[in-house]
């Protein structure tokens, strides 16, 4: 993947039947990068998507995502990097797929941050958020890469309730 620093689509490009706006971005393998990162994220899908309440989970998503990458993956080795791509679509999907260049990890294997022999165990939340927070959550090159999707919740203007 040839990702520059940063980029964004200039016009909107036809994916599967929608349009899509795409951020890219590459970051060291810092923890003071995450919160620029996140930041920049979070507008840029708030400038392309309609309010639906789930942009606080998206938003920790990301961030268990990328800490994930930056400390699992890459062992906060600052030579290494992350990749995040962010695409927003017209129909107000959101899909994040964040990459890093480290050896992965079986996603199978990890374990329930909610079990009692675990309960009290300072990690391993990172993929039970992503799992309960995004609509899809899968992981590529052995836990190297995932891919999240947050679909538009359209809000009834009679009941107030999510669809």
């Amino acid at each position: 993947m040839a990702d520059k620093d940063m980029a964004t689509t200039d016009n909107p490009v036809l994916f599967s039947g929608s349009a899509y706006a795409e951020l890219r971005q590459l970051l060291p393998s810092q923890i003071n990068a995450l919160s620029p990162c996140i930041d920049q994220i979070m507008d840029f899908i708030a400038k392309l998507r309609k309010v639906d309440g789930t942009d606080v989970e998206i938003e920790v998503a990301l961030r268990e995502a990328l800490e994930n990458a930056i400390v699992h993956g890459n062992g906060e080795d600052s030579r290494k990097h992350v990749w995040v791509r962010c695409r927003c679509t017209t129909d107000g999907e959101v899909l994040i797929t964040v990459r890093d260049e480290g050896q992965g990890f079986d996603s199978h294997t990890a374990p329930n941050p909610i079990a009692p022999e675990n309960r009290l165990r300072k990690s391993g939340r990172g993929i039970y958020l992503m799992k309960t927070l995004m609509d899809e959550v899968h992981f590529e090159q052995r836990g190297a890469v995932v891919h999240m999707r947050k679909r538009f919740k359209a809000q009834s203007s009679e009941e107030g309730e999510t669809k």
